[in-house]
């Protein structure tokens, strides 16, 4: 038998399909180092790269997600229609453009759910102090405790949330906890969910990955919020996951993680409350409570007086992929004296370099706040990669020595905060379930200057030409990383 003709259809078929997946990448309209790191890839390793970008290369989230997503619109719609009337109708003070600069009227022009005025903001930073004051509120539960949370590991001291959810379940609490499939997976396939289950609470894995939904939806985009909200009336939300940092990650030889959470008295904590309602409903396809009751806004005498002004930006894959970049872009650009940014894994795209060198340029005291030790090598290594042209530009790096810092947060002019889930990396900011506060309010940018100073006194700022010395074999590296960051 003649093998000639198979090995010319076998080679048309190969040609016509590298054709068919270079077209697919170039319409998908990606950043230009994305289109171009899956166009390599798929050119290198044809027969890898075609099954990695079955995988990992759309954002593919099933039928039946985006079926669910179109029934609940117009309930979410209605729903924040109501919240903007009776905010409006509520007497606060709004908050001035002209304070705020670019950033307050891109988030009221562009994010649906409306300026959210007088809620009494907390910081809390340090595990012991956050978890204290977690307990305090689930143990003053009389109504709902509504957690979403991408990590909980019930080690240690993380387990004493579990039996303070019990013991308000006990007493007639309606408790519901959602956790990230991968990142909880020890939790939800182990003891303590089935714990939970059996005392009536409400325990639902989101975004389960599995081989059969390899097929239809992208297994690695995660719920990466850290949401707990009491009675409707007060939430947390910050970097924290339900972990006890003696215990988790110990075999990374980072040292314990360093979060902070913000505690929240006011009409956002309803908002927050129902974000995490959206993610359980896009899982269970049951009702969603929150947007068939019409909320009311909480007295006076509840609230306290002259609360801080806050816009509340859920971002994912299912929403505006556009608008979370763009407020990043924003906030730095906004920046006239001083730009400060936590956050334990940096790798931002070109756009988001420009505006930092920019900034730094143009005289703001940019400096950007990272662990010295980091959980990913290849993130460290692609993370250290933009230093030298950050430091040239003007940029101040320190890297923290008291652990691995894990705080994720903008502060731009100690007036404006981006404080919440997103790190500044791209999987974050285009991929991950998110979840960021802007607060345009001066006692709470105080807040957040005061946390980033103490941790400023555990740093160590990277010198220019310090770093310039570097073995070449760590650059070559660091450059290689920076090739794949567009897809880490």
């Amino acid at each position: 038998m003649d093998t000639t003709w198979y090995s010319w259809l076998f080679g048309a078929v190969y040609l016509a399909a590298i054709i068919a997946f270079a077209i697919v990448v170039i319409m998908t309209r990606r950043p230009v180092g994305v289109s171009l790191a899956w166009l390599v890839l798929l050119f290198a390793l044809p027969v890898a790269g075609f099954i990695l970008y079955l995988l990992f290369g759309s954002p593919r989230l099933g039928a039946r997600r985006v079926k669910r997503l179109r029934e609940l619109s117009p309930g979410y719609i209605q729903w924040s229609q109501h919240l903007a009337r009776i905010t409006a109708q509520s007497g606060e003070s709004q908050c001035p453009i002209a304070a705020h600069g670019g950033i307050f009227s891109l988030a009221e022009k562009s994010i649906s759910i409306p300026l959210l005025p007088g809620n009494q903001l907390q910081l809390f930073s340090g595990f012991e102090l956050i978890l204290d004051h977690l307990l305090q509120d689930i143990e003053s539960a009389q109504q709902s405790v509504i957690l979403e949370f991408y990590i909980w590991e019930p080690l240690g001291r993380a387990e004493e949330i579990a039996q303070a959810l019990i013991r308000a379940a006990r007493r007639g609490v309606d408790c519901v906890v959602l956790l990230d499939s991968v990142g909880s997976r020890g939790f939800l396939t182990g003891f303590w969910a089935s714990r939970l289950r059996l005392e009536g609470i409400c325990v639902t894995a989101s975004m389960p990955v599995g081989p059969f939904r390899v097929l239809v939806e992208r297994i690695d985009i995660r719920n990466h919020r850290k949401i707990l909200v009491v009675d409707d009336q007060i939430a947390w939300t910050g970097s924290f996951n339900l972990v006890d940092p003696s215990f988790f990650k110990q075999d990374a030889q980072v040292g314990q993680w360093v979060d902070a959470m913000v505690r929240i008295d006011g009409v956002a904590a309803h908002v927050l409350g129902s974000i995490v309602q959206w993610d359980r409903v896009l899982e269970t396809g049951e009702d969603h409570p929150s947007f068939n009751r019409q909320y009311e806004y909480p007295s006076a005498s509840h609230r306290g007086r002259n609360g801080a002004c806050v816009h509340v930006l859920p971002s994912g894959p299912d929403a505006d992929r556009e608008l979370l970049h763009q407020v990043l872009l924003t906030a730095i650009y906004d920046s006239s004296s001083e730009l400060l940014i936590s956050t334990p894994y940096f790798v931002p795209d070109e756009s988001l370099l420009t505006a930092l060198k920019s900034a730094a340029m143009r005289g703001v005291d940019v400096r950007l706040l990272v662990p010295a030790k980091n959980d990913s090598k290849m993130i460290q290594h692609a993370s250290r990669s933009y230093y030298q042209e950050l430091l040239h530009a003007g940029v101040r790096i320190q890297q923290f020595t008291g652990g691995l810092l894990h705080t994720k947060c903008v502060l731009v002019d100690r007036k404006t905060a981006l404080f919440g889930t997103v790190n500044l990396d791209m999987r974050s900011v285009w991929l991950n379930h998110e979840l960021t506060m802007i607060v345009y309010d001066d006692d709470f940018g105080q807040q957040i200057f005061k946390m980033l100073q103490s941790y400023m006194t555990q740093a160590n700022e990277v010198d220019v030409n310090s770093w310039a010395l570097r073995p070449f074999r760590l650059k070559l590296l660091e450059n290689t990383m920076q090739l794949l960051s567009p897809l880490l």
